[in-house]
């Protein structure tokens, strides 16, 4: 296992994790699962058309609407059932984010070339005593994160293909997002663009 980097208390990082079958494994099960669980672009509570599309594996997915950010059992467009979490990201949960209890919600964020995540906190879990792990494929992010206030200073670093990282503790609920992607740094995803995949446990355990 690679050293983990610590950018901050409780915010870690692991670059490079994984490797490219790896990464290109992740990222055709996660095109294959959005064929059956259509990307959406939500609301944000200002009711902003967010410029990422997102979709979900496992159990429980996130949604938004007017009736406000949730977490759902069913896709809102198709009716159905998310798919279910490939294995690769429950055993990278196991050995990094809670060996005992596992994730019930992967969300998916494909970044298009002028697709961006304003700050935001994590905040529509249970508990937040579990952690989010954050994994990139394809092009390169410049991510931000500050405190747990939102006045508070930020800082910004790149997350490439590969790399993973981790909220926990006091970083859990961070100020966090993305000011841009960096189109034609990586060729991972069709068409260009960041697949991005954040484990998390929703529900109470």
């Amino acid at each position: 296992m690679i050293k983990s980097l610590s950018i901050a208390p409780g915010f870690d990082l692991w670059p490079d994790l994984l490797d490219p079958r790896v990464q290109a494994d992740l990222a055709r099960l996660t095109l294959a699962a959005v064929e059956a669980a259509p990307l959406g672009h939500y609301d944000t509570a200002y009711g902003k058309v967010m410029s990422v599309a997102m979709s979900s594996f496992g159990p429980l997915g996130w949604t938004s609407d007017k009736a406000g950010y949730r977490y759902a059992d069913r896709h809102p467009g198709t009716g159905q059932p998310w798919p279910a979490m490939p294995q690769a990201l429950l055993d990278l949960w196991a050995a990094l984010g809670d060996p005992e209890t596992p994730p019930d919600s992967c969300l998916i964020n494909l970044y298009r070339d002028d697709a961006r995540m304003g700050l935001h906190q994590d905040r529509d879990e249970a508990d937040p005593r579990f952690p989010v792990l954050s994994i990139s494929l394809g092009d390169t992010a410049v991510f931000r994160i500050g405190g747990t206030a939102r006045k508070d200073p930020t800082r910004s670093l790149r997350l490439s293909s590969g790399d993973v990282c981790r909220l926990s503790g006091p970083a859990r609920l961070a100020f966090h997002g993305v000011d841009r992607i960096l189109p034609g740094s990586s060729g991972l995803v069709p068409g260009g663009g960041r697949i991005n995949l954040t484990l998390r446990r929703a529900r109470a355990a």
